[in-house]
């Protein structure tokens, strides 16, 4: 299934959408909302599953044009939003921009952060900022979405408690890092509201793509209309999302609609590119001794979208532009 959520509210409305994301046709009957799907999916999603096969079969008379600009992220807002860092490359690199040294136990225990949840942007607005100097960047990942997971499952169980996937921007102020990170508390101002993909989509939808809990599609970025890059989700994803799931339940209870993100894809193969400003960066640095990509200033736009092998998008692009917030 592919499902989404009109602007409508606090919490969208319903909506399921086209495997070729061309139509769509209101669910708000079976569910008002995703997170109300979510907490009763064993129930509601064959329901949500047959109306979905007849809206593929063109069987739904009440179906609509699918418009990404009108829709919320699929949860606009959620109960939890655990970020990981399953890229270990990644990690590794964008330490080394901050001068820090990287444990070894990162390669075998993974980072997580609890990011803002009470609002997401939806796929199409605004990265608003109020000062460019705090070096906005974007992060292409991947999340998935959960139900009820009971606490200290394993790995090998928690994959089944994966039910949607989608795309991710999460936004990241780096210069704003560094002093945060320094406090020994972890990131708060450094990372506002992210920005999913305009549709989730259940793990079946990817075909073979989806297999051992990754995505082996890539992940493809523009910077102002130009290749940024397209690292491949499935490769050098040192953990997966199972045990990204396992991590997060490690000591308590998950509920249903919790959102667990990978962490900027990346690929040792530089010639991928990046997915993240704070990469490229690095690797400048590594190679030149200096930076000389900027961080995102107000006008910059990201896209970025994961198709599948016929070249035809699969979550929806999601497609930012950075504007200037005047505060009150």
């Amino acid at each position: 299934m592919k499902l989404a959520s009109l602007k409508h509210g606090r919490d969208g409305k319903l909506i399921l959408v086209s495997r070729d994301l061309t139509r769509a046709v209101h669910a708000d009957d079976i569910a008002p909302t995703l997170q109300a799907a979510l907490d009763h999916w064993a129930t509601l999603a064959p329901k949500l599953t047959q109306r979905y096969d007849a809206l593929n079969d063109n069987q739904v008379s009440e179906s609509f044009a699918f418009d990404p600009s009108v829709c919320d992220s699929p949860l606009p807002r959620a109960f939890q939003w655990a970020d990981g860092s399953a890229y270990v490359n990644h990690v590794e690199l964008v330490r080394k921009a901050r001068g820090a040294q990287m444990p070894e136990s990162f390669w075998t225990d993974p980072l997580m952060y609890q990011g803002m949840s009470d609002g997401f942007l939806g796929p199409r607005d605004e990265i608003e900022l109020v000062d460019d100097a705090w070096g906005c960047d974007f992060e292409a990942e991947l999340a998935v979405v959960t139900d009820d997971v009971p606490m200290h499952l394993s790995a090998d169980k928690a994959g089944q408690h994966i039910k949607l996937l989608m795309l991710v921007n999460d936004v990241s102020l780096r210069n704003l890092i560094p002093v945060e990170l320094a406090k020994g508390f972890g990131f708060f101002q450094s990372k506002p509201a992210s920005a999913f993909s305009p549709v989730a989509v259940t793990p079946d939808e990817l075909g073979d793509h989806w297999r051992d809990h990754k995505v082996h599609l890539p992940m493809h970025v523009t910077l102002n209309g130009e290749w940024f890059g397209s690292p491949d989700a499935g490769v050098d994803m040192t953990f997966d999302f199972a045990q990204l799931v396992a991590h997060v339940a490690k000591s308590r209870h998950v509920s249903a609609g919790t959102i667990i993100g990978s962490g900027t894809v990346s690929n040792t193969d530089r010639s991928k590119g990046s997915c993240c400003l704070a990469e490229k960066r690095m690797l400048e640095i590594i190679d030149q001794g200096e930076a000389k990509t900027p961080f995102m200033t107000f006008g910059d736009s990201v896209t970025i979208d994961m198709r599948d092998s016929q070249d035809a998008s699969i979550f929806g692009a999601i497609e930012q532009t950075v504007t200037r917030y005047i505060a009150e």
